[in-house]
């Protein structure tokens, strides 16, 4: 209950409080955000309407498919890494997320069969495929739907039902944060500034304790990630959809996906995918297994490590 008035009586403070300054610092940080989106990406026509994307870097192509509050921005952050390993990443935007159509159907499945039309678009026949957290559904059904573009597959930190039980449980004051931000930039946005560690921990799954023991790089990594979901009103259908795909059962055959296939997670992510990504290891035929200690969803501290595995996991591993 503390925590719940301090957030409350912390945000309406900044609102009375500051004014016209509070206002001016909002619409500048907003103007910041699509400076950093505007221009960096491109829109084609798929199958399901406009399906935005962008590739950066030079080398082999690998698809990243961005987590929840992501688009390409998240995609491209995401595998910074492994573009300075020697990798061209394909980043698009999943149904629901800044330029990408909403389509009805907006689910995995038909996500992955949209994502056919942007290799055809850019030539590409056939490509490693990422997803991070809610994205390693639509990177799962890709492997397994179109096995003949994807030479490899990669699920990080996966978000999955796969116990008929929610692997998600948020506490009465993450979900009153949860329902003050969706849809709302300005709430997004104090919020976030207000009381970043529990942000950090509700949206991103991850301990703020970690800040204190990792890089200033990724300290600064985490906090990217966090900002980046703003502005969240051009996200918020993404969101809403990516929670329900995750917290269903899911449909997904995975016993059947015929790609090398590698697992990454965090024990202690507070989204439960360690656990998950020990229960695919078991239904993925030959998949590969690595499961640091700490580093929550967004694996604090381990971001040369997952860039380090899954370049010598495409490099070393036939297709």
């Amino acid at each position: 209950m503390t925590t719940r008035r301090g957030v409350l009586l912390g945000f309406s403070g900044l609102v009375l409080a500051g004014g016209g300054y509070v206002a001016g610092a909002f619409w500048e940080a907003r103007g910041q955000a699509e400076s950093r989106l505007f221009g960096h990406s491109s829109v084609i026509e798929s199958r399901a309407g406009a399906l935005e994307y962008a590739v950066a870097g030079e080398g082999p192509p690998v698809m990243m498919i961005h987590g929840t509050g992501g688009g390409f921005d998240q995609g491209l952050l995401f595998a910074a890494k492994l573009r300075e390993r020697g990798f061209s990443i394909v980043a698009p935007s999943r149904f629901g997320y800044l330029r990408s159509a909403f389509p009805d159907d907006a689910s995995p499945v038909h996500q992955a069969d949209t994502l056919v039309d942007l290799l055809d678009h850019l030539g590409i026949d056939r490509l490693p495929v990422l997803g991070g957290s809610a994205g390693a559904l639509t990177a799962a059904e890709f492997a397994l739907r179109q096995p003949d573009r994807c030479s490899h597959l990669g699920l990080l930190v996966p978000a999955a039902n796969l116990t008929n039980h929610d692997p998600v449980e948020f506490t009465a004051v993450q979900r009153l944060a949860v329902g003050a931000v969706l849809g709302s930039d300005v709430a997004f946005w104090a919020l976030s500034r207000l009381a970043q560690g529990q942000m950090m921990r509700t949206l991103l799954a991850t301990d703020p304790a970690l800040l204190d023991t990792v890089s200033e790089e990724e300290r600064l990594r985490a906090e990217t990630i966090l900002d980046q979901i703003f502005p969240i009103s051009r996200k918020s259908d993404g969101l809403r959809t990516d929670g329900f795909w995750t917290g269903t059962p899911s449909p997904t055959a995975f016993d059947r996906i015929a790609v090398p296939t590698l697992l990454l997670s965090c024990e202690d992510d507070l989204f439960g995918t360690a656990a998950t990504a020990r229960l695919l290891a078991e239904r993925i035929p030959g998949a590969d297994l690595t499961i640091y200690p700490t580093g929550g969803h967004v694996w604090l501290g381990h971001d040369h490590d997952f860039a380090d595995l899954i370049a010598a996991f495409i490099r070393s591993t036939p297709s």
